[in-house]
């Protein structure tokens, strides 16, 4: 059993990885923003969250609180590549300011502590064919892509100068219930307000690798045994693109399950910025790791359409 601190735990992949954690006997805090009430806390596996920036003062206190951990998974930070491009300087507070924070609280106060940090295959940019090693030389053209970068090179030098043990864990694109953004919710919601009509930019050929939240969880579990003082880098995602256009097709045939009916599917063709055409995983590392897909994309994509109709469209 091992103490372990979340930043990010109230967001989509900070509670999939909390509950996960937690039914593995492990004890899970969480820190970060959002209002969230103890028992429904508890529910994700929690036993205490903090509503908070990520600075010093509470991590010590939480440190007080629930003692030092011996793991902290970092996914406090922006998570948008478009709110990124309409507030880059939020975005640099979030990311890489919170990411100063943790580390220097680290340095000073749990020298041991193991660190996942969690960056995104945005710092790849754009120009790829294929699979992208993890050795492949980073060249973000997103804010949001650049803060992630900076957020790892900051990781590398508390390696490099005070030896702290961090693995970074470049995600793909993650999706699974729960999830009220990207382009999952938003072919949804057009769905609902409008049956006869899917308006997308791009040209829908823009290639992704889609790995359900719960797979994320269980490949976050596995690198945390990577952390070491040479900063470990593991993609995390399947190894296998899939098109846009090919995502919401599916997305609409679970929307509209046995009828013959289907809306005409509309791609701008202008791409947004940002966006490059191609992000797909080398996944070799983290397969060496002991992972194995568990998640069957359609079925999963079918889920989230369940998901949105009896729960979001109501919640909104």
């Amino acid at each position: 059993m091992a103490r372990i601190l979340i930043t990010g735990a109230h967001g989509f992949i900070g509670r999939y990885l909390a509950r996960h954690l937690s039914e593995n006997g492990h004890v899970v805090c969480g820190l970060g923003h959002g209002i969230w009430p103890p028992l429904h806390a508890e529910r994700w596996g929690l036993t205490l969250w903090h509503n908070g920036e990520i600075d010093g003062l509470n991590l010590r206190l939480i440190q007080r609180k629930s003692g030092t951990p011996d793991i902290v998974y970092h996914l406090g930070g922006g998570s948008s590549v478009g709110v990124a491009i309409a507030n880059p300087r939020e975005d640099f507070h979030r990311t890489v300011n919170s990411t100063a924070e943790l580390l220097e609280w680290l340095r000073l106060e749990a020298p041991d502590c193991r660190l996942v940090a969690i960056s995104s295959a945005a710092v790849y940019g754009a120009n790829h064919e294929g699979p992208i090693a993890e050795t492949t030389i980073t060249k973000p053209f997103s804010p949001y892509g650049h803060h992630k970068s900076i957020m790892e090179s900051l990781c590398q030098s508390y390696c490099d100068t005070y030896g702290l043990k961090i693995a970074i864990a470049r995600l793909f694109s993650v999706y699974g219930e729960g999830l009220r953004k990207q382009l999952l919710w938003d072919v949804c919601s057009q769905l609902e307000r409008n049956p006869d009509r899917l308006g997308l930019g791009g040209e829908g050929t823009e290639l992704r690798d889609w790995i359900e939240v719960g797979d994320v969880a269980r490949a976050l579990s596995l690198i945390e045994a990577q952390a070491n003082q040479s900063r470990t880098v593991v993609n995390v995602g399947t190894g296998t693109g899939t098109s846009v256009r090919s995502i919401v097709e599916m997305v609409v045939d679970a929307w509209f399950e046995r009828e013959a009916y289907r809306p005409n599917i509309i791609f701008s063709g202008e791409a947004r910025k940002g966006d490059p055409q191609s992000l797909v995983a080398d996944s070799t590392r983290l397969k060496a790791l002991g992972f194995d897909l568990r998640s069957d994309l359609k079925d999963r994509l079918s889920a989230y359409v369940g998901w949105f109709q009896s729960e979001a469209g109501t919640a909104r």
